[in-house]
């Protein structure tokens, strides 16, 4: 129950993302300056941490998905569901600490 909850709550998050990605996109063709000012204000740490988040989302979502077509469409997936949701755990975690390494380092250079 609880990837079929977080599976939600992350795709509710990669929607949020779209949503907002596209308005600040839209905000180029009002106002180039705007924009600008929009793009700095997207290099805080704050921003930073956001977008550690959106890659967790992404991946788990992406990770889970996968998962879920296994257990649909292939006729011995709900027998290895369990271990799946394993698979899927461990390749999360080990690429979640991929990706806070290379986004630290980004950060990291980012406010020397």
């Amino acid at each position: 129950m609880w990837a079929w909850v977080l599976h939600r709550i992350s795709g509710a998050t990669i929607f949020f993302f779209l949503f907002v990605h596209v308005l600040d996109s839209a905000v180029l063709r009002v106002s180039p300056q705007a924009y600008n000012t929009v793009l700095a204000d997207y290099k805080t740490p704050v921003v930073g941490l956001m977008e550690y988040g959106l890659v967790a989302a992404v991946g788990f979502h992406a990770l889970n998905g996968i998962r879920v077509i296994l257990i649909d469409f292939w006729s011995e997936g709900p027998r290895y569901q369990r271990r799946m949701l394993w698979i899927v755990a461990v390749t999360f975690l080990v690429m979640l600490v991929m990706a806070g390494v290379v986004t630290g380092i980004h950060m990291w250079e980012h406010f020397k």
